[in-house]
């Protein structure tokens, strides 16, 4: 009786032992598992086009989280100073994205907080051109296509260098977007050619890598600095070059009101259109591309 007692227990002990034994076994890789989802690379970009491509390059890389400065209706950053959202942000950053050119004006502020920051700079390598009045570079490279198509090369290839455990995934996130982006320009090139009015007027400086890239004139600029409204004297000049070069579209921003361009209508007979710099927007991969064939689609109806 005695034996038969003991030896019911101990294959009860033993039974038990099995079992946590294999649960010991089938937990491990849950702790691995633990551990890589832990992993947190927060890339943080100043400035929306950035945010979107980075957006499109980071695609289904585990533990990669982007996040851009500034509301989606920050727009241009020309006079833009941090907030403290944006400075909570950058201390958990651990790479910042930038468009360089001069766009960000507060970046001296960032290395002196962050001095050990990785900050990856956009516009390396491409051909900065002058604003219309020759007094300083322009930094809206992203809004040609072409540009756009360095500045995705660009992050992709330095963020392949900073987080080499998902090279080939960055890599092949970065092709796809930009053959994306080619088809993109090659549509627009192709549809845009055959405008017979080429001579335009824009809101501001947004636009000067566009109209060289798809072959239009921009005889003026209506406010040089967005926000600062022409002078009496400067809107009259405007007036008269809208005349003199028969433009028929004025072209404003949605993320600006159209007023100026609206007195500068009345005067000239020449009809008032928007047109985006892809300076805000939604946040969704497929944003820039979703813009820019709006922009096609106004350019068709204005210069026809």
């Amino acid at each position: 009786m005695f034996m038969r007692e003991l030896f019911k227990f101990s294959l009860v002990g033993l039974i038990i032992v099995g079992f946590l034994g294999l649960n010991g076994c089938a937990g491990y890789p849950d702790r691995v598992e633990t551990v890589k989802q832990a992993r947190d690379v927060t890339i943080v970009t100043s400035f929306y086009p950035l945010y979107i491509m980075t957006l499109n390059i980071t695609k289904e890389i585990p533990g990669v989280n982007v996040i851009n400065l500034g509301s989606p209706q920050t727009g241009c950053l020309h006079d833009y100073q941090l907030t403290p959202g944006d400075m909570k942000a950058l201390e958990k950053a651990r790479i910042l994205v930038v468009n360089g050119a001069g766009m960000e004006p507060y970046l001296d502020i960032v290395h002196q907080r962050r001095p050990d920051l990785p900050v990856i700079d956009a516009s390396q390598q491409i051909r900065l051109l002058k604003n219309m009045d020759g007094s300083e570079e322009n930094p809206h490279v992203s809004v040609s296509i072409t540009g756009a198509i360095q500045q995705v090369k660009n992050i992709g290839e330095q963020l392949q260098a900073l987080d080499p455990q998902f090279r080939e995934q960055y890599k092949a996130n970065t092709a796809q977007y930009v053959q994306s982006l080619e088809a993109l320009r090659q549509k627009m090139q192709q549809d845009l050619e055959p405008l017979p009015n080429r001579n335009i007027v824009t809101f501001h400086q947004a636009f000067t890598y566009f109209a060289e890239e798809f072959g239009f004139e921009i005889v003026a600029v209506v406010e040089q600095e967005a926000g600062v409204e022409p002078s009496a004297t400067e809107l009259a000049d405007t007036i008269k070059l809208v005349q003199n070069y028969r433009v028929k579209a004025l072209f404003g921003e949605p993320q600006y009101s159209t007023k100026v361009l609206d007195a500068i209508a009345r005067e000239t007979g020449a009809k008032v259109y928007v047109l985006d710099p892809v300076v805000t927007g939604p946040n969704e991969p497929d944003a820039y591309i979703r813009i820019m064939e709006k922009n096609l689609q106004v350019l068709q109806e204005a210069l026809q």
